[in-house]
């Protein structure tokens, strides 16, 4: 018979709830830089320039096609092979990149979409007036583009908070680290794991709402 040990379940809530600030800061930080890069390859992209197009969409194709796992690894463990110079960098400041950097592939896609969702007339129109297309896509496009895309970056960021749990496996400690440490100790894994599932489940359904509320919102200006 399975025996659940409520003391010990309740117990840990407390400690798993004292790490959930490094879960969101690396989300946070995260989504900050997939964001600023998004812009970026989403915008060279749809401008077709030269060279810089192609090797962006090299790097949506690796990020998006390689498991995030695998990618921190190489960054935490790997990339000091290469630059020694990285051999101090700590294991929530690779998590922070990692996941920006992975992040930004998906990102560019769904900015990218928003980008060809504006009607090209209003890239015509603003070139017609004298606007160079770096201006036109920075004063016309993209602050249109920004309301579809929004609702829809609302979920990569709910994403993003999912894979900071992988941060554990590269020596960040977290509230899924938490849950590994403290169900290993007291040998109570389904009491660990319920916690930190229940967590999850609470912030996630949270940021969930928050992004009805933000289409509702953005609902009103379309």
């Amino acid at each position: 018979m399975i025996k659940f040990d409520l003391d010990f379940f309740y117990q840990l809530i407390p400690t798993m709830i004292h790490y959930l600030p490094v879960t969101i800061s690396i989300s946070f930080y995260a989504l900050i830089i997939g964001f600023i890069l998004a812009v970026i390859i989403a915008t060279a992209v749809e401008m077709e320039l030269k060279g810089f197009s192609q090797l962006a969409k090299v790097y949506v194709s690796f990020f998006r096609g390689t498991p995030l796992v695998a990618q921190l690894f190489l960054l935490y463990f790997g990339s000091v092979q290469i630059f020694p110079i990285l051999i101090n960098m700590s294991a929530y400041t690779a998590s922070v990149i990692g996941l920006g950097l992975n992040a930004s592939a998906y990102m560019s896609e769904t900015i990218r979409g928003a980008i060809s969702a504006v009607d090209k007339g209003q890239m015509e129109a603003a070139l017609s007036i004298g606007m160079t297309p770096l201006q036109a896509m920075s004063k016309i496009i993209l602050p249109q583009a920004a309301r579809v895309a929004i609702p829809a970056l609302s979920n990569n960021f709910i994403d993003i908070v999912k894979g900071s749990a992988l941060a554990f496996t590269i020596g960040v400690t977290e509230i899924m680290a938490t849950a590994q440490m403290e169900g290993a100790s007291a040998y109570r894994f389904l009491e660990a794991f319920t916690a930190v599932v229940l967590i999850y489940w609470v912030l996630i359904s949270s940021l969930s709402f928050g992004q009805k509320r933000l289409e509702l919102y953005m609902n009103r200006f379309c």
